[in-house]
């Protein structure tokens, strides 16, 4: 990312975030004034609201940890009249998981066009004897600034999975995801920590809780205001932490893709007994990503493109395909 592209991303940001701040108020405005009673139909049954707290805390080899509040909405994908742009259907997921019940997913609303969402969840359901069990869960990490999105399957109760994406630059490839989430109800929480090789468990971990809350209405303005300026209140912490852990000398990671163009097939192969690529989260893009062997790993495991962050604006990147790793 070249300084002048920063800067006139920063002024596009800035920009079109007033612009459209401006438009919200004035429809939120017009409202009060016009229509005093307002209705969210059935959006009670197709999503729930969430608000908590997000903290991180690195120990080493540099001590540095932060919290910020944050909101969620958790989306049932089987009522919802449409999956999401860029994430899974409630099928695919179901697919992905080998489950047969409802499927929900926790994410961060785009704001006024903008979206930023590092981590969402998919609570994967089974029905059995008309008993609704909550048995695995799906994580889609994103890493931003470098348009990569990983997409794996992990035991909700506690689960551990190879480190196989660059999230921060300050952060090695090495260890796994130790991954663990609540099921949601009046409240939620999930965790994840990174198992060092050479720094030990929890050497970083990031944990949040959450609380269902109420809104009046649930309007498409009603959730634009709910999550006003939450994804970019995100990115600005992110970068404003990556500026303290390189104050504090913490040392810089290259993306791995610079010396080694094959690092996410090599991933593969050195876990091919943890994790498997598989057609489930990529339809027919990823048909041809199956990893063979005589006994399956039940984890699907997948990378593919993130859609820019202003995506939701201007329509969704040509280049967001699912790629393909063969091993």
């Amino acid at each position: 990312m070249t300084p002048l592209f920063l800067i006139c991303y920063i002024i596009y940001t800035t920009f079109t975030t007033a612009i459209l701040s401006l438009f919200l108020g004035f429809r939120l405005l017009r409202r009060s004034l016009f229509h005093s009673s307002t209705t969210g139909g059935n959006v009670g049954n197709v999503i729930a609201l969430y608000e908590g707290t997000l903290r991180h805390e690195r120990h080493n080899p540099v001590h540095n940890s932060f919290w910020f509040t944050t909101r969620f909405a958790l989306i049932n994908l089987d009522r919802a009249p449409y999956a999401p742009p860029t994430y899974l259907s409630a099928d695919e997921a179901r697919r992905a998981t080998k489950t047969n019940g409802p499927v929900y997913l926790l994410t961060t609303l785009p704001s006024l066009g903008y979206r930023s969402t590092p981590v969402s969840y998919y609570y994967c359901y089974d029905i059995e004897d008309s008993k609704k069990i909550f048995k695995k869960c799906i994580v889609e990490g994103t890493n931003t600034p470098w348009g990569e999105s990983i997409t794996f399957v992990f035991n909700p109760s506690s689960d551990s999975v190879p480190k196989c994406q660059y999230i921060s630059a300050f952060s090695d490839m090495l260890g796994n995801w130790r991954l663990g989430v609540s099921e949601p109800g009046e409240d939620l929480s999930a965790y994840i920590s990174i198992e060092h090789p050479k720094f030990g468990n929890n050497y970083f971990i990031a944990t949040l809780k959450a609380k269902k809350v109420e809104i009046s209405s649930t309007t498409p303005d009603d959730l634009e205001a709910f999550f006003w300026l939450q994804p970019h209140m995100g990115s600005i912490i992110s970068y404003w932490i990556a500026m303290k852990l390189w104050w504090k000398n913490a040392h810089f990671h290259e993306h791995p893709r610079k010396e080694n163009a094959n690092y996410r097939e090599d991933c593969i192969k050195q876990n091919e007994k943890k994790i498997q690529l598989c057609p489930a989260f990529g339809g027919k893009n990823a048909a041809n990503d199956v990893v063979s062997r005589e006994e399956p790993v039940d984890r699907c495991f997948v990378w593919k493109d993130a859609p820019w962050p202003w995506s939701c604006l201007i329509g969704s990147r040509s280049s967001s395909k699912i790629e393909k790793v063969v091993a």
